[in-house]
Protein backbone atom coordinates (compact mmCIF):
# COMPACT_ATOMS: atom_id res chain seq x y z
CA UNK A 1 0.00 0.00 0.00
CA UNK A 2 1.30 3.15 -0.82
CA UNK A 3 0.95 6.55 1.04
CA UNK A 4 0.58 10.01 -0.32
CA UNK A 5 3.45 12.73 0.46
CA UNK A 6 0.94 15.21 0.73
CA UNK A 7 -2.86 15.70 0.26
CA UNK A 8 -3.82 17.80 -3.04
CA UNK A 9 -5.46 20.14 -0.57
CA UNK A 10 -2.24 20.45 1.12
CA UNK A 11 -0.28 20.89 -2.11
CA UNK A 12 -2.74 23.89 -2.77
CA UNK A 13 -2.02 25.33 0.27
CA UNK A 14 1.95 25.35 -0.12
CA UNK A 15 1.29 26.76 -3.51
CA UNK A 16 -1.00 29.44 -1.72
CA UNK A 17 1.71 30.10 0.63
CA UNK A 18 4.46 30.88 -1.98
CA UNK A 19 1.92 32.77 -3.99
CA UNK A 20 1.19 35.25 -0.70
CA UNK A 21 4.97 35.46 0.67
CA UNK A 22 5.67 36.44 -3.68
CA UNK A 23 2.94 38.77 -3.35
CA UNK A 24 4.86 40.49 0.11
CA UNK A 25 8.26 40.54 -1.75
CA UNK A 26 6.48 42.86 -4.69
CA UNK A 27 4.81 45.38 -1.86
CA UNK A 28 8.56 45.57 -0.54
CA UNK A 29 9.94 47.00 -3.85
CA UNK A 30 10.08 50.60 -4.39
CA UNK A 31 7.37 51.58 -7.24
CA UNK A 32 10.44 53.24 -10.07
CA UNK A 33 12.88 49.80 -8.84
CA UNK A 34 10.16 47.11 -9.27
CA UNK A 35 9.81 48.13 -13.08
CA UNK A 36 13.46 49.72 -13.28
CA UNK A 37 16.26 48.13 -11.56
CA UNK A 38 17.72 44.86 -12.85
CA UNK A 39 21.28 43.41 -12.36
CA UNK A 40 23.03 41.66 -14.73
CA UNK A 41 21.06 41.48 -17.52
CA UNK A 42 18.65 40.30 -15.74
CA UNK A 43 14.76 41.40 -15.90
CA UNK A 44 13.04 43.62 -14.22
CA UNK A 45 11.16 42.37 -10.82
CA UNK A 46 8.09 43.52 -12.71
CA UNK A 47 8.48 41.40 -16.01
CA UNK A 48 9.45 38.59 -13.77
CA UNK A 49 6.12 38.69 -12.11
CA UNK A 50 4.48 39.62 -15.48
CA UNK A 51 5.88 35.82 -16.44
CA UNK A 52 4.28 34.36 -13.33
CA UNK A 53 0.73 36.32 -13.77
CA UNK A 54 1.19 34.50 -17.59
CA UNK A 55 1.74 31.41 -16.93
CA UNK A 56 0.15 30.06 -13.04
CA UNK A 57 -3.50 30.57 -13.87
CA UNK A 58 -3.49 30.95 -17.43
CA UNK A 59 -1.39 27.44 -17.64
CA UNK A 60 -4.24 25.73 -15.09
CA UNK A 61 -6.90 26.65 -16.91
CA UNK A 62 -5.82 24.94 -20.12
CA UNK A 63 -4.84 22.06 -17.99
CA UNK A 64 -8.65 21.39 -16.96
CA UNK A 65 -10.02 22.77 -20.50
CA UNK A 66 -7.34 20.45 -22.07
CA UNK A 67 -6.02 22.98 -24.22
CA UNK A 68 -2.62 24.01 -25.39
CA UNK A 69 -2.64 27.72 -26.18
CA UNK A 70 0.40 29.67 -26.26
CA UNK A 71 1.79 32.58 -23.56
CA UNK A 72 2.56 36.27 -23.52
CA UNK A 73 4.60 37.89 -21.10
CA UNK A 74 3.22 40.97 -22.88
CA UNK A 75 0.98 42.35 -20.09
CA UNK A 76 -0.29 45.47 -19.15
CA UNK A 77 0.30 45.94 -15.77
CA UNK A 78 2.27 49.54 -15.57
CA UNK A 79 2.20 50.16 -12.15
CA UNK A 80 2.76 48.23 -8.45
CA UNK A 81 -0.73 48.99 -8.02
CA UNK A 82 -1.80 47.12 -11.14
CA UNK A 83 0.43 44.31 -10.31
CA UNK A 84 -0.60 43.65 -6.88
CA UNK A 85 -4.72 43.87 -8.19
CA UNK A 86 -4.00 41.04 -11.04
CA UNK A 87 -2.01 39.53 -8.52
CA UNK A 88 -5.22 39.50 -5.87
CA UNK A 89 -7.38 39.03 -9.18
CA UNK A 90 -5.60 35.61 -9.80
CA UNK A 91 -4.91 33.93 -6.46
CA UNK A 92 -8.65 32.78 -6.17
CA UNK A 93 -9.06 31.42 -9.58
CA UNK A 94 -6.02 29.48 -9.00
CA UNK A 95 -8.13 28.16 -6.17
CA UNK A 96 -11.05 27.61 -7.97
CA UNK A 97 -9.17 25.85 -11.18
CA UNK A 98 -6.87 23.75 -9.02
CA UNK A 99 -10.11 22.43 -7.47
CA UNK A 100 -11.14 21.10 -10.30
CA UNK A 101 -9.02 18.81 -11.08
CA UNK A 102 -9.30 15.25 -10.02
CA UNK A 103 -6.51 12.85 -8.48
CA UNK A 104 -6.77 10.33 -10.96
CA UNK A 105 -5.67 13.34 -13.38
CA UNK A 106 -2.21 14.03 -12.26
CA UNK A 107 -0.57 11.34 -13.90
CA UNK A 108 -1.58 11.99 -17.08
CA UNK A 109 0.66 13.69 -19.89
CA UNK A 110 -0.42 17.46 -20.50
CA UNK A 111 1.25 19.68 -23.07
CA UNK A 112 1.47 23.02 -21.36
CA UNK A 113 1.64 25.93 -23.45
CA UNK A 114 2.16 23.30 -26.51
CA UNK A 115 5.92 23.07 -25.00
CA UNK A 116 6.40 21.38 -21.92
CA UNK A 117 4.70 17.84 -22.30
CA UNK A 118 5.13 16.04 -18.98
CA UNK A 119 2.71 14.86 -16.26
CA UNK A 120 -0.15 17.58 -14.60
CA UNK A 121 2.14 17.18 -11.40
CA UNK A 122 5.27 17.61 -13.02
CA UNK A 123 3.52 20.81 -14.75
CA UNK A 124 2.02 22.37 -11.55
CA UNK A 125 5.46 21.61 -10.08
CA UNK A 126 6.86 23.56 -12.79
CA UNK A 127 4.17 26.52 -11.89
CA UNK A 128 5.52 27.25 -8.25
CA UNK A 129 9.43 26.53 -8.90
CA UNK A 130 9.12 28.81 -11.13
CA UNK A 131 7.71 31.28 -8.84
CA UNK A 132 10.43 30.10 -6.22
CA UNK A 133 13.52 31.09 -8.75
CA UNK A 134 11.87 34.02 -9.73
CA UNK A 135 10.67 35.64 -6.07
CA UNK A 136 14.51 34.76 -5.34
CA UNK A 137 15.77 37.10 -7.88
CA UNK A 138 13.46 39.85 -6.13
CA UNK A 139 15.20 38.85 -2.74
CA UNK A 140 18.77 39.38 -4.34
CA UNK A 141 17.09 42.66 -6.03
CA UNK A 142 15.85 43.59 -2.36
CA UNK A 143 19.68 43.23 -0.83
CA UNK A 144 20.84 45.13 -3.67
CA UNK A 145 18.68 48.06 -3.07
CA UNK A 146 19.36 47.66 0.56
CA UNK A 147 15.91 46.75 1.97
CA UNK A 148 15.39 43.17 4.02
CA UNK A 149 12.93 41.14 2.12
CA UNK A 150 10.67 38.81 3.65
CA UNK A 151 11.58 35.91 5.66
CA UNK A 152 11.01 32.98 3.36
CA UNK A 153 9.18 31.09 6.11
CA UNK A 154 6.34 33.97 6.27
CA UNK A 155 3.89 32.53 4.03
Amino acid sequence: MSTAFMTQEQFLNHWQGHRNLTRKTIEKFPEKDLFEFRIGGMRTFADLIKELLSIALPGLEGIIANKTDGYSHDLPQATKAELLAEWDRQTPLITEAYKQLKPEQFPENYNLFGQFNAPIYENLLYFMDNEVHHRAQGYVYLRALGIEPPMFWER
